[in-house]
Formats: C-alpha cells, sequence, structure tokens
C-alpha cells in the first residue's frame, strides 16, 4: 500500500499548480523526455503513437475529400520570404537561419521552414499552367521550427510536428469554400474524435496569420481556464500567387491568379487533450487515440494463477480481433491494487479485472477510467461490452469538458467586469468590440485578455464595446492563453 500510495502523490493536484501538474502527467505518463537542445522534446513511443492515431484519422478525411500528401523540403531560401512582406515580418523574429555547410558560407541564408506558404508558392508557380491544372489539394505532414522564447511540451515547442494543407483554385468562391470546409473538418475532428469542445470563428485582423485575408480558428479551453487554439484555416486570396506568379490560363483564354489557402493543426493537440481531460490521478486519454484502450489484469492467487491468465489470454484474443488496443499486464511482483493506479495515470480508458471466482460464473469485471463505475458483464458478450463502454468513456469526456467550459465562460459588460473575471475566476469572457486595434490592445494590456476569435454562434449578441464604450462592431471571445 505504501508503494501504491508514493506512486499516486507524485503528481501535484491541479488546484495547487496546474503547470506542475501538467509535467507531471506528462513525465509520468511516459510521453516524452527532454531533449539536449532548448525547447525540444522526445516523443516517447507512448506520446507518439497518439500522434499517429491523430494522422491515421485525419488522413483517413483529408483523402476522403481529395487531398493528397506530398512532402517538401524543410529549408527554404531567405529571398523566398522577401516576396510576401507581410508574411516575412510576422515570422522573422521566430526564424532560425543556416548560413554556412561544409566549411563554407552560403551565397544565400536558409531559413529552417517555420511553415511552407512560400515553398508551395514557388512550386505551385511552376505546377500551374491552366485551368485544368485545379485545383491543387496537397497536405504535407512535417515538422517545423520556431525559436519561442518560452516552451512547454507538446503546446509551445521549438521544433514541433504538424501538418499544413496548401490548396489552390481558380477563384474565391472556390478558395473560401475550401478555407471553410477545413475548418469545419477540424472542428469535428476535434470534438468527436478527441472529445474536446471548440469555438469556432473568426480571427480580428491582429491575430490573423501572416500574409492571410482572413483566419479562422477552433478555440479549445483548458482546465486552468486559458484558450490553446486547436487548428487554423486560412484564406490567402492572391497575395501569394502575385508574390510567386501563380498563374494559370483561365477558361476564357486569359490569364489569372490563382487563390490561394492553408491550413494546419499541430502536436498541440496532445497537450491540449491532456489539460482539457486530466485529473489529479494522471492523464485520461480519449479512447481514440489512447495507445492502448483496454488494460487487461489478471487477479487472484498463486494456485489459480496459471487458469486466470490462460483465459485472459483467450479474452485478449477476442478482443484483439475485434481491433480493440489491449494490453495484458500478468506481473506476479506487481500488486493488483497498485496496477489500477499505474493505468488509471496513464489515462487507459478501460480496465478489465479477471478472477477465478470470475472464471466459474463466465463473467469480468469492466472498470471506466472517467467515472470509475465497475460493471459486472458476461464474457460471452465481452467485445460488445468494452466496445460500449468505450464509446461511454468518450461521450463522458466530451460532456464534462463542455460542462467545464460553460460553468468558466463568461459574459461581460465593461472592462472593470473582464479584470474581475480574469482575477478571480479562470475562463472565457464574451465581450463587445468596436474594431479598433487600439481597443483590443488595451483589453489584453489591462487583463491579461487576448481575442480568441469573434464566435460564428456567440451565446450572446453584445451591442457596445468593452473598452470604449462606442457601438460593437464584433461579439469577441477573450482569454489568457498558451
Amino acid at each position: 500500500m505504501a508503494k501504491e500510495k508514493q506512486f499516486v502523490t507524485e503528481i501535484t493536484p491541479q488546484s495547487e499548480d496546474f503547470s506542475r501538474w501538467y509535467i507531471d502527467v506528462i513525465k509520468k505518463g511516459d510521453l516524452m523526455d527532454y531533449s539536449p537542445v532548448r525547447g525540444c522534446i522526445v516523443f516517447k513511443p507512448e506520446g507518439y503513437e497518439i500522434w499517429e492515431h491523430i494522422q491515421e484519422e485525419m488522413n483517413r478525411r483529408l483523402k476522403a475529400t481529395g487531398h493528397r500528401n506530398a512532402y517538401f523540403p524543410v529549408f527554404i531560401p531567405e529571398s523566398f520570404f522577401q516576396k510576401e512582406k507581410e508574411h516575412v515580418e510576422g515570422f522573422n523574429p521566430e526564424l532560425p537561419w543556416v548560413t554556412e555547410a561544409g566549411g563554407d558560407v552560403l551565397e544565400e541564408r536558409l531559413a529552417v521552414r517555420p511553415t511552407s506558404e512560400t515553398m508551395f508558392g514557388h512550386m505551385y508557380s511552376k505546377w500551374i499552367q491552366s485551368y485544368r491544372d485545379l485545383p491543387v489539394l496537397i497536405n504535407q505532414w512535417a515538422n517545423v521550427v520556431r525559436w519561442e522564447k518560452r516552451t512547454l511540451p507538446f503546446i509551445r515547442t521549438t521544433e514541433f510536428l504538424w501538418q499544413e494543407g496548401h490548396t489552390a483554385h481558380e477563384n474565391e468562391e472556390e478558395a473560401r469554400e475550401e478555407t471553410m470546409r477545413m475548418l469545419e473538418n477540424y472542428r469535428d475532428f476535434v470534438e468527436n474524435y478527441l472529445a474536446i469542445p471548440v469555438i469556432t470563428g473568426q480571427k480580428t485582423p491582429s491575430e490573423r496569420f501572416a500574409g492571410a485575408v482572413d483566419t479562422y480558428s477552433i478555440e479549445a479551453m483548458m482546465k486552468d481556464g486559458r484558450a490553446v487554439q486547436a487548428a487554423t484555416s486560412h484564406y490567402l486570396g492572391t497575395k501569394f500567387a502575385v508574390a510567386f506568379d501563380i498563374q494559370y490560363l483561365s477558361r476564357e483564354n486569359v490569364l489569372e491568379y490563382v487563390h490561394t489557402t492553408s491550413w494546419g493543426s499541430t502536436t498541440r493537440l496532445i497537450g491540449s487533450l491532456i489539460m482539457v481531460h486530466g485529473d489529479d490521478r494522471g492523464l485520461a486519454l480519449p479512447p481514440k487515440v489512447a495507445p492502448t484502450q483496454v488494460i487487461m489484469i489478471p487477479i487472484g492467487p498463486p494456485k489459480t494463477r496459471e487458469a486466470v491468465i490462460a483465459r485472459t489470454d483467450e479474452l485478449f484474443q477476442q478482443l484483439k480481433d475485434a481491433g480493440v488496443r489491449v494490453r495484458v499486464d500478468d506481473r506476479a511482483d506487481l500488486t493488483p491494487g497498485w496496477k489500477f493506479n499505474e493505468y488509471e495515470m496513464r489515462g487507459v480508458p478501460v480496465r478489465l479485472e479477471l478472477g477465478p471466482r470470475d472464471m466459474e460464473n463466465g463473467v469480468c469485471v469492466l472498470v471506466s477510467r472517467i467515472t470509475g463505475e465497475k460493471k459486472i458483464i458476461q464474457q460471452e458478450n465481452l467485445v460488445e461490452e468494452v466496445q460500449a463502454m468505450l464509446e461511454q468513456v468518450h461521450k463522458e469526456m466530451y460532456e464534462r469538458a463542455l460542462q467545464f467550459r460553460e460553468d468558466h465562460f463568461y459574459s461581460v459588460d465593461t472592462l472593470e467586469e473582464m479584470k474581475s473575471s480574469m482575477e478571480e475566476k479562470r475562463g472565457f469572457a464574451l465581450a463587445g468590440w468596436c474594431g479598433s486595434e487600439e481597443c483590443e490592445s488595451k483589453v489584453k494590456e489591462e487583463t491579461g485578455a487576448g481575442s480568441r476569435n469573434i464566435p460564428f454562434e456567440p451565446a450572446v449578441t453584445k451591442d457596445t464595446c468593452i473598452c470604449c464604450g462606442k457601438p460593437a462592431a464584433h461579439t469577441v471571445v477573450f482569454a489568457k492563453a498558451y
């Protein structure tokens, strides 16, 4: 018992220090380790497999909508960034440069990829000649580097993994349709696959992507009340097409510039699901991305051990054949209680217990990581019951996250109300905004909360600006953010 108690108390409670809790959980969950390079992490198998499941589902969705994967170089010539002024100004503070190689100084500096609009633009100018070449729908899975001043594993690191889509279209209408299609794809994926409720909306001009005409985002609330931008989708207009001379011969036999989009999500999704679903017992992983969905633990004295393990192995094979990601922990040197604590801490959605009496009765016990509910089931119904509990765990995780967001979402009408909200409570604030950058900046300066997005479906519509009192042009979600 002493060993079990010590194992659990190594995790700092969320209420005591949320940041410390987060680091404890990802370390104890064996998701990552720090590398010797500042701001960079090593994805351990347990953490990388979460990303693999995200990739698998995202790829399925992308390919179903006609997108194909490609890969572009990690090194980008400096001259490419000079072609789109707003883009280079937005990224220049974060760019690492390669200035020499093989002992020789390079004639032109090479940026280590922070994003790939410029490289895609250069290549699209070679590939696109006619309307018959359009649309071009390409995604790439890659790493990017942004020299962040403050880092946090998974949420904000110097190097991170992502997918970035870049598409080219004949006209604005088609490009905007693509922008919104991908935004909706992200919303559906994050809510229905990761069990994280999000707020969908448009970024304010000061927060939009460098070089974009319009930027849209999905915003998620963490358990400390802070926001994480879970994914973005950008309509780029013809800005990059003009900069990189991406022209096509139209149906009317006239040279036209293409309209482009870009959109992406990153490994910060892993950090988000940890912060949204985790608790003081550790990780709580959504079943659809959990590396292990079911952990099987045989129980009983040595004299029955061989028979129990043999039956456990038979049930294991049934689950595995049904596509369930399942493992067995039959280590004899650890108590069942220690194992229960360990796999709760690791966030495994469902635990299956099997002892000698269960074998006699033809039953086993399923335990939900989220509710702690214990359910005695007939072994002959094992696959159906496990699948049903996995679905229930996902539903419960989403509903709990949604309830938390609703409980920490405040409607405010004055700057003083927002100050009080941000100082005394955790969460998001919905407020009116006149549209001026001065008012937006003042709100952040005085409250620490920045604009997250202009939601498509606000709970209420605000009439006056929270800062200056003039008529509100928009109703905006404000929050402190990672």
